[in-house]
């Protein structure tokens, strides 16, 4: 489970941290970016530690996705973790820096949504509720469980999410607001979901939305709602995820993996093949979704075939099935505007 990861010596670093990474040894190679791919980084850096030389130490830190595509595109990060895929934005910001990558699967998420144990009413949640609950004209006006489903009681509701560096706010305001950026911002925001766990256990009245390692790692101090989407009504699970039902919070979990650092720091390949080839037990351990060991086998012939570039044109994919995901990830022959 991933609550021990999280005492890990490998521990993550805020923001605040990017100091201190300034005053590390070059040695030390940082996987920085998604809070929720952070667990996975973790346990990838303790299941690939023996594959390393002893005077390399690999850190994660979790700062957010888009924190973390900063560095990786400004050229100063060789590995960033990410909750989406790279954006347009992005891909120029590293093309006019020379940074060229390989954009690795390497797990599924469900965005969770959840409330504290003690809401007794709210069982389930649809995509048009979600939306009237967090879109931007939301803001100030929609405060009250009643508001959101009139069965429900007419009592406060305290909103707690992720802040705009994550890719878990792009990725869930795409799939239920229908654009990255219209969201109320009227609500208990952090890029730490640490923050976002105590913020709905704290409080009787809390709904929040994270990824489901969180929950997972948390459950005896929150409950997930099932959500009716568009494969009816579910709860998250590695089931649902893996079968494709848990539609539209699914998603993919990256690894970009800078090329140039790949060729020519031995440690790095070492840890990444290392973790693709650990797959399906890291990601158990972290508590994400597994892709099938098959599936980890495919990653691998991509990083070893050197395909370079983003298979997703900067779009962020809502509503795709997991096959989807991985067969526009593993199309070796991509056009050129993919790349």
């Amino acid at each position: 489970m991933v609550a021990p990861l999280f005492a890990v010596g490998l521990a993550a670093v805020s923001g605040a941290g990017l100091a201190q990474q300034a005053s590390t040894s070059s040695k030390t190679i940082w996987i920085s970016g998604s809070s929720t791919v952070y667990p996975f980084s973790v346990a990838a850096i303790a299941k690939t530690k023996s594959l390393l030389p002893k005077d390399v130490t690999f850190r994660a830190r979790s700062v957010g996705t888009s924190a973390g595509f900063r560095e990786f595109c400004s050229g100063k990060l060789s590995l960033a973790a990410a909750s989406r895929p790279i954006n347009s934005e992005e891909l120029k910001r590293c093309a006019a820096a020379g940074v060229r990558f390989i954009e690795l699967p390497v797990a599924f998420d469900a965005i969770t949504v959840v409330v504290n144990p003690k809401n007794s009413f709210a069982k389930e949640i649809s995509t048009a509720q979600l939306r009237t609950l967090w879109n931007r004209k939301a803001q100030g006006t929609i405060q009250r469980w009643n508001q959101v489903n009139p069965a429900w009681p007419n009592t406060a509701i305290k909103l707690c999410g992720p802040g705009k560096d994550s890719g878990t706010y792009d990725t869930f305001n795409k799939a239920i607001n229908g654009s990255t950026t219209n969201s109320r911002q009227d609500y208990t925001a952090s890029e730490d979901d640490n923050v976002l766990v105590n913020c709905v256990a704290s409080q009787p009245g809390a709904l929040g939305y994270f990824g489901y390692d969180y929950y997972q790692a948390n459950r005896s101090k929150l409950r997930a709602l099932a959500v009716r989407g568009m494969k009816g009504t579910v709860l998250p699970s590695v089931e649902s995820v893996q079968s494709s039902l848990y539609l539209p919070l699914s998603r993919p979990l990256f690894f970009y993996v800078n090329d140039q650092a790949l060729k020519s720091n031995p440690a790095i390949r070492a840890m990444v093949s290392g973790t693709l080839q650990r797959g399906v037990k890291i990601a158990q351990q972290a508590g994400v979704i597994p892709l099938q060991d098959s599936t980890y086998r495919l990653v691998t012939n991509k990083l070893y075939r050197n395909v370079l570039g983003s298979a997703f044109a900067g779009n962020l994919p809502i509503g795709f099935t997991v096959g989807q995901v991985l067969e526009r990830s593993f199309d070796l022959h991509k056009r050129p505007q993919y790349r």
